[in-house]
C-alpha cells in the first residue's frame, strides 16, 4: 500500500498557506504516493479543491485517522497531534521551545516529527530550506510596506511643480529577509544602506546597489547566523547606527536570532532622533522586535513615527509563498520516499538534524533542555 500524505486545512489564526500546493501534489503522485487533501485546504491561498486533481479530497476526520505523513505550514495544536495515527509522521515548523504541551502530545502519540526550521544551513540543503524561502517574502514585503506607510515617494520624480528627492532606506541585517528588502527598495527607487554585524555581507549588499554601512563591529556566528553581541559592542553599535537612522525614511530591521528573543537594536532615544514621518519597519517583531517600542501585531505611532510590527508576513502572499513552501518539503522528503515507501536514511545529516522527536522522545538537544530541563 504506498505512503499516505496528508494536507490539512491549517488551523492557526490567519494562516493563509497551504503546504502543498497543486503542482507539488502532481509531482508527489508521480513518485508513487497516494496524496489526500482536506476539503478547503486551499482556498485561502486560492488553490480551489478542484484544482487538486491528483489528489483525493476529505473532511478533517477523514484525513487525520488516514494518515501516514502529514505536512502542515504552521505548528498543530495538541488537539491535532492526538488526532494523528500513533506512529505517523508530521513535518512542519514547529517552534516546539514555546509549547511543551504540544510536545507533550508528540511524545504521547509517538509521533516522528521533523521541523522545517531546525534544516541545516549547508549548500546541499538550500532548496529545502524553507526559513530561507519565507524570509525571501517578508523582506519583499517589507519594502512595500515601508513605502506604503510613508508619507514621501520611494523614487526620484521630476514633475512640473519640481524635483522631488529619493527616500532614504536603512536595512538592518542582509540576511535573506534583509537582501530581498534592499532589491525592492532599489526597485522601488529608493536610496538605499544595509548593516550587518558579519562583514562578509558587504559584498552582497553593494552588488544590490546599496550602500554597506561599516560601523566598526563585527559578529560573525555560526550557520550563517551572526552571534548575539556583548554588552560593549552593542553600545558601540547603537552609537554608531543613531546618526545615520536619524537621517532615515524608512527603516526596516530584520535581526533574529533563531530560538531566542529578537535582539533590541533601536531604543526609544534612537526613535525619537528620527524625521518626522519615518516609518520602521520590524521584521523582528515575532520575536519581540528589534525595537524598544515595537509592539507584535500593531502599528504605533511615537511622536511623529510610525513604527510598524507585523506578524506571519509570509502568509500575506499566500500563494507564491506557499508554492515556495511546498517546494521544499518535496526537496526534503524526496530522499525519504523510494518506491512509495517512506524510509528516512538517519546517516544523513540533513534528516538526523531536523528530527524533533522520534519513538517518543526528543531528538532535538536544544528543545529537550529548554522543556525536559524546566521540568527537573
Amino acid at each position: 500500500m504506498p505512503v499516505r500524505l496528508s494536507v490539512p486545512k491549517e488551523s492557526a489564526s490567519g494562516e493563509r498557506r497551504v503546504a502543498l500546493d497543486p503542482s507539488a501534489v502532481s509531482r508527489f503522485s508521480k513518485m508513487g504516493v497516494s496524496v489526500q487533501v482536506e476539503k478547503g485546504a486551499g482556498d485561502a491561498a486560492r488553490f480551489p479543491d478542484d484544482t487538486y486533481g491528483d489528489a483525493r479530497l476529505l473532511d478533517a476526520a477523514e484525513l487525520y485517522g488516514q494518515t501516514d505523513i502529514m505536512v502542515r505550514v504552521a505548528p498543530p495544536t495538541a488537539e491535532e497531534i492526538r488526532s494523528l495515527p500513533e506512529g505517523a509522521t508530521l513535518v512542519s515548523f514547529f517552534h516546539a521551545h514555546r509549547s511543551p504541551e504540544m510536545v507533550a502530545a508528540l511524545k504521547e502519540r509517538r509521533i516522528l516529527s521533523f521541523a522545517m526550521e531546525l534544516i541545516p544551513r549547508i549548500s546541499r540543503a538550500q532548496s529545502m530550506d524553507a526559513l530561507s524561502s519565507q524570509a525571501a517574502v517578508a523582506g519583499y514585503k517589507a519594502a512595500l510596506m515601508g513605502a506604503d506607510l510613508s508619507c514621501r515617494f520611494f523614487p526620484m520624480l521630476t514633475t512640473a511643480a519640481g524635483t522631488i528627492r529619493p527616500s532614504k532606506v536603512i536595512v538592518i541585517g542582509a540576511g535573506v529577509a534583509g537582501l530581498q528588502a534592499i532589491a525592492t527598495a532599489r526597485r522601488l527607487g529608493a536610496m538605499v544602506e544595509a548593516y550587518d554585524v558579519r562583514s562578509a555581507t558587504r559584498e552582497q549588499v553593494e552588488s544590490l546597489g546599496a550602500k554597506f554601512l561599516d560601523l566598526g563591529v563585527k559578529a560573525e556566528g555560526e550557520g550563517g547566523y551572526a552571534r548575539e553581541l556583548t554588552e560593549d559592542e552593542k553600545k558601540r553599535q547603537q552609537e554608531a547606527l543613531a546618526g545615520f537612522i536619524a537621517k532615515a525614511d524608512v527603516l526596516i530591521t530584520t535581526a533574529a536570532i533563531p530560538g531566542r528573543p529578537s535582539p533590541k537594536l533601536i531604543p526609544a532615544t534612537m526613535v525619537e532622533g528620527m524625521k518626522p514621518g519615518a516609518v520602521i519597519v520590524d521584521l523582528a517583531a515575532e520575536g519581540g522586535g528589534n525595537c524598544e517600542l515595537t509592539r507584535p501585531g500593531e502599528t504605533v505611532e511615537h511622536g511623529s513615527v510610525i513604527v510598524h510590527g507585523p506578524l506571519n508576513i509570509p502568509s500575506q502572499v499566500a500563494l507564491h509563498a506557499s508554492e515556495m513552501y511546498a517546494k521544499n518539503l518535496q526537496n526534503f522528503l524526496s530522499p525519504m520516499l523510494k518506491d512509495g515507501e517512506f524510509a528516512p536514511d538517519w546517516d544523513d545529516e540533513v534528516i538526523a538534524k531536523s528530527c524533533l522527536t522520534r519513538d517518543g522522545g526528543i531528538i532535538h538537544g536544544p528543545t529537550r533542555e529548554a522543556i525536559e530541563g524546566d521540568a527537573s
